[in-house]
């Protein structure tokens, strides 16, 4: 993680995802502007919570630890959305890996300056609230998602998360970790991506995912996995 020192930068992002809507002037105050390159750890489980985050640029991948030292990838979060919510109201420890899947920008507040300070304010609650509801909401539609559309869309859906001005991708978790994710078998998984290839949508070198027909890809997924969240 770096720190921004570019106060400027900092006030712009603020403007342009209309921070003053979820935090009064005297929070703002407090507010840091923190960087994460592609593929760091943005909040670790079991480590406390040292900032309440809001991103501003960029994008996270979201996933729970097992305890066989397995994890179920669980949302992607983009611009304006929150970390750390239920561990500020809780007081507890963090519960999710949150790693950067792009370079990311973020807005930080210190989470003991809010919760010795700021907890009362109504603008605050009433956006840890709403945040918090979104999350569950998206949550239960994805997982009824995972019951309804066949594997095909999911896992269209699931890659045009990834997608960037690259006409590939680069898959961060394994095969079982994306089978878990979408709620099927390593067997059923390799087998769309056989008949996604079988259909010249794209071309699998190990975990490289060549596009080879993004508007087809993109029709597929159905928008599956792009909720309210975003």
């Amino acid at each position: 993680m770096k720190r921004i020192m570019n106060q400027d930068l900092l006030k712009q992002y603020m403007n342009t995802c209309h921070l003053e809507n979820i935090f009064d002037q005297d929070i703002l105050e407090h507010a840091q502007l923190h960087f994460y390159p592609k593929n760091e750890f943005i909040l670790k489980a079991d480590f406390s919570l040292d900032f309440y985050y809001v991103i501003v640029d960029g994008k996270v991948k979201i996933t729970y630890p097992l305890e066989n030292g397995k994890s179920i990838l669980l949302k992607f979060y983009n611009e304006n959305n929150s970390l750390g919510n239920l561990e500020l109201l809780k007081n507890i420890p963090i519960c999710c890996n949150v790693e950067a899947i792009k370079d990311t920008y973020l807005v930080g507040i210190p989470s003991d300056i809010l919760r010795k300070n700021y907890m009362d304010y109504p603008k605050f609650l009433h956006h840890l609230v709403d945040s918090l509801s979104e999350k569950l909401y998206a949550t239960l539609n994805n997982s009824s998602y995972n019951l309804t559309y066949p594997l095909i869309n999911r896992l269209c859906s699931y890659l045009v998360e990834y997608l960037t001005d690259k006409d590939y991708i680069l898959l961060n978790s394994s095969f079982h970790e994306i089978a878990q994710f979408l709620g099927t078998t390593y067997r059923h998984l390799n087998r769309t991506f056989n008949e996604l290839e079988s259909k010249s949508i794209i071309k699998c070198e190990n975990k490289t995912v060549y596009i080879l027909d993004e508007t087809r890809l993109r029709d597929l997924s159905k928008n599956i996995y792009m909720k309210s969240l975003y």
